[in-house]
């Protein structure tokens, strides 16, 4: 591939670069921007160019609505910063052009609203009527064309990667912004891989000195040194290498520590943060390995960044092992499309992991990740994808040994008792840590999310996570809320990114974020599954099999179950569509087995006939229940509990009652689809076209109005820290405009109400009073009060 230099910055391989309109933006901004420098020394063209080669990475490589993203990004500062006009922009490149570079240079009133607000109303705590409605008004815009925002982010991002040149005391202020506002930002919107970079790029200006040293242990922890020796080679368990009870924080840049200018310096940092398209792409990641091995025989590069490229290889060599074991495989669904990423966890996430969980950095096991996807073209092999995606998990697992349950024991017993006989085929790739494996395919996170993720000790004997999921599972997990609206043109794909942080989306799963803080994996296990009964739906896995069953019988508190599996009943199509809006004939599927069950009088393990036997399960340190064969033996077969919403548990029950009394469900499932309009559905892929619309519109306005909420709240909090002896203050709500922000159906018009309107009140301001109103779907009394965020339809 020839390389392609624009004015000194490199965009070889962005092939949008090479269409007309994005050339023509260049030599605008070129003519505009002439004479200015930046800082650094460089032309101010430079950061235009960046700004457009980084949102490059982030749009399809084609299409009107990406190649406009890229131009509005190349001139977002000529109307502010040259003489040039809106109107001559719109004259030479569009009206969707200069939408997006005017609402640019309208969100840079966020930054300059709270830097005015801090430095003129000392001892006012919250924002005035007109400010908060100037902010109002700027964040509704956002939710009709949030590009805005990513011009604004990938601004930002290129103008922290170059921070180097302001003087400390100034560069502190700007992170410190940077990590409040954007990095929140940027997370609500689903833009991780942005959020990462950015997150560390504060981090290195506001903790020079604990980034150095978690990238030196990082290092040390994952060098292939550590292939050879002590298999428990990792950091002492008890002491944390970032010490965690100094009095200053993260989020507390006043008293950072200046970096040595003989040692590091600001520049050195910036560069051992690795740019997130490096991590898009395996042969840029090649590629930088490459030169850095060449700069690293010759003093150029300081330590910092080689530790960041000891990480950085560490991966490659993962993900190597890992693709070397599937191509000797012939487990995994034949025909079948399989693709290895991998990511680095941002320092500063692992760092407020660290704090939060108060632990070391060896037992933060998803510093590193490698992503496994399958491919289920384009939706239509969904099922097959998600058997493939379980199989791929029992070639990671291959030969781990699981140690059983004796059925004397307590949770904090376990350790110290012996291991368990099992069955194993061939020596096993990576060993699998306890209480590390997650079902977020059986269970998707509150958000939609849905993937498998194992943690093991890798290559390094050191732990590393593995994500798997289809295709089509992390097109969502990767873009979020943003997949919607930068992808909405039908002829683009959806691109494969890799550098997503899904840990940090708030779930309810097998092991939640509080697990680690347990005395052990026995005691979340048993708070877990205590309250399992039979009848309870479960998943049987079997290497690449998925077998609906339930519970039959629930021994020793928990540790046991007897299960009912027919083998009439694959599951993999209703796995990869799990928070469908109808699982009424699933549920039905599920209780004419335990009926089948109950009227066979079946009650112990073997019983059952030529599709349906008995099988028991015992619960194991790895925290799943394992099939026990008739020698007791434990089995790698083993069952996934499905978790059930307080909404699909009562349909269940009702399922499972009126089978058992002989009654038809049609009741339950017209009830179930009574309502005209869903809730939003926290998946943008499984709705119709126009409901996809609307949710995705609904849940950015209610993302945009919680950012809201957090930047009045930082305006009060900032203003708190200048009174002396000020107490906590209460987050302030979007009150003070006394009003209530409401979607219309169908359309998707936006309505501000004054507060404490009614549904009666959305009827008459659409000139429809006395008429019928349904709010969020359901028929509502016409003076129910509305809140932010409702979805308001007036019935003709």
């Amino acid at each position: 591939m020839s390389s392609l230099i624009l004015d000194g910055v490199d965009v070889t391989g962005y092939h949008i670069f090479n269409d007309a309109k994005v050339q023509k933006a260049i030599a605008f901004a070129k003519k505009a921007h002439h004479g200015q420098l930046r800082k650094t020394g460089d032309p101010y063209l430079t950061h235009c160019i960046h700004t457009g080669r980084i949102l490059a990475v982030l749009v399809p490589s084609s299409g009107e609505r990406a190649i406009d993203t890229v131009v509005a990004g190349i001139l977002h500062d000529v109307v502010d910063d040259t003489c040039e006009s809106l109107h001559r922009i719109e004259e030479e490149f569009g009206d969707d052009v200069v939408k997006l570079v005017a609402g640019v240079s309208r969100l840079s009133y966020i930054n300059q609203l709270l830097r005015r607000h801090r430095r003129i109303n000392v001892n006012q705590g919250t924002l005035g009527h007109e400010e908060a409605n100037n902010l109002r008004v700027m964040l509704l815009g956002m939710v009709d064309d949030p590009r805005v925002v990513l011009i604004k982010l990938a601004d930002r991002l290129h103008n922290m990667r170059t921070i180097y040149a302001l003087p400390l005391p100034k560069a502190q202020a700007v992170a410190q912004e940077t990590l409040v506002i954007w990095c929140s930002l940027a997370s609500r919107l689903g833009l991780w891989a942005l959020k990462a970079e950015l997150e560390d790029l504060c981090f290195a200006v506001l903790q020079p000195q604990i980034f150095l040293q978690m990238r030196a242990d990082l290092a040390s922890m994952w060098s292939p040194r550590n292939q050879t020796g002590n298999l428990r080679r990792t950091v002492a368990k008890d002491s944390s290498p970032v010490p965690l009870n100094e009095k200053e924080s993260a989020f507390d840049h006043e008293g950072s520590l200046a970096v040595d200018a003989d040692v590091t310096s600001m520049k050195d940092l910036l560069e051992a943060v690795l740019p997130f398209d490096i991590l898009l792409d395996r042969s840029k990641r090649i590629n930088f390995l490459n030169n850095l091995g060449k700069c690293s025989r010759t003093p150029k590069k300081p330590q910092v960044v080689r530790d960041a490229g000891l990480a950085l290889a560490s991966l490659v060599l993962c993900e190597e092992a890992l693709e070397r074991e599937l191509l000797i495989s012939i487990s995994y669904v034949p025909g079948m499309e399989v693709t290895l990423s991998s990511r680095l966890k941002s320092l500063y996430s692992i760092y407020s992991k660290m704090k939060r969980k108060d632990v070391g950095i060896n037992r933060i096991y998803d510093a590193r990740a490698l992503r496994v996807v399958v491919g289920d073209k384009n939706g239509t092999l969904c099922g097959p994808a998600v058997q493939c995606c379980y199989n791929v998990l029992s070639i990671i697992h291959r030969g781990a040994t699981w140690v059983g349950y004796p059925s004397t024991a307590q949770p904090d017993l376990w350790v110290g008792y012996p291991k368990v006989n099992l069955i194993s085929a061939r020596t096993k790739l990576w060993t699998p840590i306890d209480g590390e494996f997650d079902d977020y395919i059986v269970n998707p996170k509150p958000s939609g999310y849905q993937s498998l993720h194992t943690a093991v000790q890798g290559p390094d004997n050191s732990p590393l996570e593995v994500q798997i999921r289809t295709q089509r599972m992390h097109e969502y997990a990767e873009h979020g809320l943003a997949a919607h609206w930068l992808y909405k043109e039908t002829e683009n794909k959806l691109p494969s990114m890799s550098i997503s942080d899904d840990s940090e989306i708030k779930a309810s799963s097998y092991f939640s974020d509080d697990m680690e803080n347990q005395n052990s994996v026995g005691d979340y296990v048993f708070q877990k599954y205590g309250s399992l009964k039979s009848g309870h739906p479960v998943l049987r896995v079997e290497g690449s099999h998925l077998l609906a069953a339930v519970i039959v019988r629930v021994d020793k508190d928990g540790r046991e179950l007897l299960v009912a599996v027919s083998f009439g009943l694959a599951a993999s199509e209703a796995v990869a569509d799990r928070r469908s809006s109808s699982q009424i004939k699933r549920w039905e599927a599920y209780a004419m087995l335990y009926k089948k069950v109950s009227d066979e009088w079946w009650f112990e393990p073997g019983h059952g006939d030529w599709c349906t036997c008995l099988e028991k399960y015992t619960l194991c340190r790895d925290g799943m229940y394992h099939k026990k064969d008739q020698f007791q033996r434990l089995l790698p077969t083993f069952i996934q509990v499905i978790d059930l919403t307080e909404q699909e548990e009562s349909e269940y029950w009702a399922v499972v009652s009126a089978i058992f009394e002989g009654k038809k469900i049609a009741s339950i499932e017209s009830d179930s689809n009574s309502s005209f309009y869903k809730r939003p559905s926290s998946n943008p892929f499984s709705s119709t076209s126009q409901e996809a619309n609307i949710n995705n519109k609904v849940h950015l306005l209610r993302t945009m109005l919680q950012w809201e909420e957090q930047l009045m709240s930082e305006v009060s909090m900032s203003e708190t820290k200048t009174k002396v002896g000020a107490g906590p203050c209460s987050t302030p709500k979007s009150g003070v405009l006394g009003e209530v922000v409401i979607v219309c159906w169908p359309d998707g018009e936006i309505m501000r109400l004054r507060t404490g309107s009614t549904a009666a009140d959305a009827a008459r301001r659409v000139g429809l009073d006395g008429k019928l109103v349904l709010v969020n779907g359901q028929y509502v009394l016409p003076n129910t009060q509305l809140k932010d965020g409702d979805v308001v339809e007036v019935r003709l």
